[in-house]
């Protein structure tokens, strides 16, 4: 047996005094990785769309463990004036940032455009994170054990990126969509990882996923057959947000992980099990792919990385 396959979320080393953002932090996987972070002594941002539901999940967790460090922030990831309000704030109240864990996402909807007009999908589960990690990489310069953390999917395989037709305009299909997003985190991640090698910065990119895990990412997006399909008939399969928030809360905490390592569950098919490292794609590793689509990103958020290193 592996050092991976007997991991689990007690063997996470102190984190007292180190600061995570936890984007969709007050369900799901955010909620469990939250928990999981505090226990061990972390102070975690809550970064949520519904401050009400973030207060509750605070009390949620408080109720189990008194004194967990936690404040909420409204963060809408669809909305980039959102983000950079969220960015500007926290660079007002915190002096670095340890791990921005990248979790929020949203799941085959009926074809919505976000407030500055993209495919919905794209903008939260893609745009609205590399807007956030660029507008937040000089507190994690500074941080203690710096990383980034991107959930992506074992879906990002059977994605790729409409370059031609991003916000589906010409042909929508939610599945192909959410692939879409799923892709472009994966590809992100690891354009993320040898951007950051190049320039020679502490910061650490790590991509992962939960495999297949019961949250409402199934239930409160998808429509049609695709919400019967993972909300009702497959629920039977899928394994607990404790258990699927391993991967990220290993790439987030273990102290061996590398960066651009890419870390999931190792079960069958990456659906459930204990962490490990399993393989990108090599279409989300194509370095013109990464290239193309960090411009693209650049431009529609109109947030330019900069690289800092420490002298």
């Amino acid at each position: 047996m592996t050092q991976h396959q007997r991991w689990t979320a007690e063997q996470i080393p102190d984190q007292t005094k180190r600061v995570f953002v936890v984007t969709g932090a007050n369900s799901g996987l955010g909620l469990a990785t939250t928990r999981a972070l505090v226990r061990q002594g972390g102070h975690v941002i809550l970064a949520v769309r519904d401050e009400g539901k973030g207060h509750r999940a605070v009390a949620e967790i408080t109720a189990d463990q008194p004194g967990a460090s936690l404040e909420v922030r409204h963060l809408d990831l669809a909305d980039l004036d959102s983000v950079r309000a969220f960015a500007h704030q926290l660079h007002t109240d915190h002096p670095r940032l340890d791990v921005l864990i990248n979790n929020a996402g949203v799941m085959a909807p009926p074809r919505t455009l976000s407030a500055q007009g993209h495919e919905l999908q794209f903008a939260a589960n893609h745009l609205g994170h590399f807007a956030l990690t660029g507008l937040l990489l000089d507190l994690l310069t500074v941080g203690r054990d710096p990383r980034v953390v991107t959930v992506s999917s074992t879906n990002h395989r059977q994605g790729r990126l409409f370059f031609d037709d991003l916000s589906g305009e010409r042909k929508y299909s939610p599945m192909a969509f959410y692939n879409q997003s799923k892709f472009a985190n994966a590809v992100f991640g690891w354009e993320l990882h040898r951007r950051l090698a190049a320039a020679g910065g502490p910061v650490r990119s790590l991509l992962a996923h939960p495999g297949y895990t019961a949250t409402n990412l199934q239930t409160s997006g998808p429509v049609g057959m695709v919400k019967v399909l993972f909300g009702r008939i497959l629920t039977p399969l899928a394994q607990s947000p404790d258990q699927g928030a391993l991967p990220q809360l290993y790439a987030a905490t273990a102290p061996d992980v590398e960066s651009g390592q890419f870390i999931g569950p190792d079960g069958l098919a990456e659906l459930r099990g204990a962490p490990t490292r399993v393989q990108l794609s090599p279409a989300a590793a194509d370095a013109e792919t990464g290239r193309r689509l960090w411009e693209l990103s650049e431009q529609l958020t109109d947030v330019p990385f900069v690289f800092p290193t420490l002298v």
